[in-house]
């Protein structure tokens, strides 16, 4: 315990070594057996009373080593010499910002102990509006980083969410994992003490400040998704629908026919013609086309259509298994799997929307006359725990939209369970994308990755991210080996010292 409390104090001096006005950070922790609060509490002590913070696990964290400049993509999977080794392994990928014009806050996603299974996501929707009207006299945030629980369905709660936001918000994040927070402002929390609520998400909330002081610049947020599943067979309608509780979550049971037939199939019948058009057998999910009224509060309801996605969990004579719920009688399906080849051509359009966005700014730039030129100053990836090196057979890939075209750039990333990503600014020209999946919103996505970039017009903000990994060995006093990674390339003035 002393050994990591001396590497989140090295990660935190790290980052903190030049001067920084701390608007948030977030501190994404790789470790098996992990104890977040002792991490929120270093963190809580460095930065001050007032800033928001969120420490989440992670399966994966994406920084740049700061000793040898090579760029990494850390798996918790690393740290294990083998399946039979003792040692345990810790990593940590902190970033802490300053973004000009914006203020920042943490907000939670409340459910109360004693009522019930039901989170009060009314009340967190309408939190993010006030915050965001308190702060720019817009009810829509320019971005909301999300971290959802272990056992949380995010689905209604992102359902919600699209509908209360304007089109331009942006919404990426985590969907499933451990994490502890702290508002920055902790009178906001107007629900009363902890005790009598669990925190089932919590968003980060990035508005812009309306009382900025003038000429302070504009920060602007750009997002793309590259996707990594492809859609497989004929399409099905769902028939008849049930909804079990079990202690591996929820599950719906149903039974469909393909569109435009009449016969009831066997849910292991469409799983065995499904999986004889596969050359590789690989998981499998089912894109749910869902069309639903939503409505936040007094507001008046709107019509909803919506692509979620379920992981198929097998079948039998008669019913089809998934994850999840929500899906009902006579919602058409189509059956989605993993596929790498999908992943890397749309990680290839990403970074081919990145290259043309860079070559746009700099067409403005030399027409201005390099007056108020826009250009990236950070980024933030989400991707999924299954995608990395094991599932495209050589590493980086997924930071290769950065790299290729924005070497340098700070930049954090991380491995998690399920990927939330909304408001797409860059589009993906894919042609392996399903004309359903185009035409119906999804912000819940399975072996994708989400980039969000920042960009400020002029260029003074301050982003630092540093990640921290280790290995303790538990066999051995030799405890500790740290390799320290930092991200780099903060912009500076002409006498070297950092705008802040």
């Amino acid at each position: 315990m002393v050994i990591k409390q001396v590497a989140l104090q090295e990660v935190a001096s790290k980052v903190l070594s030049e001067p920084i006005r701390p608007q948030f950070a977030i501190a994404n922790v790789i470790e098996s057996g992990v104890d977040l609060s002792e991490t929120l509490y270093l963190l809580a002590a460095e930065l001050g009373s007032k800033t928001p913070i969120i420490v989440s696990c992670a399966n994966g964290i994406i920084g740049r080593d700061a000793v040898t400049g090579e760029h990494r993509e850390v798996m918790l999977e690393d740290f294990w010499a083998d399946a039979a080794s003792k040692n345990s392994g810790f990593g940590m990928l902190l970033t802490v910002g300053y973004l000009p014009g914006l203020k920042v806050e943490a907000l939670p996603l409340l459910r109360p102990r004693e009522a019930g299974p039901v989170a009060m996501i009314d009340n967190f929707v309408v939190d993010i509006k006030n915050y965001s009207a308190s702060v720019s006299g817009s009810t829509s945030p320019a971005l909301i980083i999300m971290f959802g629980g272990e056992e949380v369905n995010l689905k209604p709660v992102m359902e919600k969410l699209d509908h209360a936001m304007s089109r331009e918000a942006i919404i990426a994040g985590n969907m499933r994992s451990q994490f502890l927070y702290r508002k920055g402002i902790e009178s906001r929390n107007i629900y009363g003490s902890s005790t009598k609520y669990f925190t089932d998400a919590v968003a980060l909330v990035f508005a812009r400040d309306e009382d900025k002081p003038s000429g302070e610049g504009k920060i602007q947020f750009h997002s793309a998704i590259s996707s990594g599943v492809s859609a497989i067979g004929p399409r099905y309608k769902a028939v008849s629908v049930k909804e079990t509780q079990s202690e591996t979550g929820l599950t719906t049971w149903l039974t469909a026919r393909r569109e435009g037939e009449q016969e009831i199939l066997g849910g292991q019948m469409i799983i065995d013609s499904i999986d004889s058009e596969l050359v590789n057998k690989t998981e499998l999910f089912i894109g749910v086309s869902k069309q639903r009224q939503c409505v936040v509060g007094s507001e008046n309801p709107k019509l909803l259509r919506s692509l979620a996605l379920h992981q198929v969990k097998g079948g039998d004579g008669k019913h089809l298994f998934v994850s999840g719920d929500g899906i009902g009688s006579g919602d058409y399906f189509h059956f989605y799997h993993s596929d790498p080849k999908v992943a890397l051509s749309s990680c290839s359009n990403v970074s081919k929307n990145f290259r043309n966005l860079k070559l746009d700014w700099r067409s403005c730039q030399l027409h201005a006359g390099g007056v108020g030129s826009k250009e990236v100053v950070g980024g933030l990836v989400f991707s999924c725990w299954g995608r990395g090196e094991s599932f495209f057979g050589h590493s980086n890939v997924d930071s290769s939209p950065f790299l290729d075209n924005l070497p340098g750039i700070p930049m954090a990333g991380i491995f998690g369970c399920g990927e939330v990503g909304r408001g797409f600014t860059m589009f993906n020209a894919d042609d392996h994308e399903d004309q359903e999946e185009k035409t119906s919103c999804s912000c819940l996505h399975v072996y994708s990755t989400v980039y969000v970039l920042v960009s400020y017009t002029p260029a003074f903000v301050l982003l630092s991210t540093c990640i921290c990994v280790g290995v303790l060995y538990s066999s051995t006093s030799k405890a500790l080996d740290f390799v320290h990674l930092l991200l780099d390339g903060l912009p500076r003035s002409a006498d070297d010292s950092l705008y802040y």
